[in-house]
């Protein structure tokens, strides 16, 4: 792959996402995210973020207009001709997303949505 890393190049798609989530998967332990101690949450949102992506792909590929170097993917495929790199970056992206939205959160103080985590509304009785 590489003069200075031996790495088989058909790792380098999921190199780079094993990266992405070294990057993030700390702010979980270390600022307490807790996104994933709340799974329930964090499986909704990657169900309604994969689908319409893995489509998506399938039928740019199916079209010709997305394709994937074979020599830097793993070499397996789900339906539609979609590698198993895709789905896994479609899990691993949101998750660091999350968890970096989250990380701010817990330094910052910032309420984001969460109704659970929010006061009462100005004028309700807690």
């Amino acid at each position: 792959m590489g003069k200075y890393w031996n790495m088989p190049a058909s790792l380098a798609y999921v190199g780079v996402l094993g990266f992405v989530l070294v990057g993030s998967l700390w702010l979980e332990i270390v600022l307490r995210t807790h996104v994933i101690a709340r799974w329930p949450r964090l499986v909704l949102v990657m169900v309604l973020v994969i689908w319409p992506f893995l489509i998506w792909d399938a039928y740019a590929i199916s079209q010709g207009h997305w394709f994937f170097d074979t020599s830097r993917i793993l070499g397996i495929y789900l339906p539609g001709d979609v590698p198993l790199d895709e789905l896994l970056f479609f899990l691993v992206i949101p998750l660091a997303s999350i968890l970096t939205l989250e990380a701010v959160r817990s330094v910052k103080g910032w309420p984001v949505g969460d109704g659970a985590d929010q006061g009462p509304v100005e004028g309700e009785q807690p």
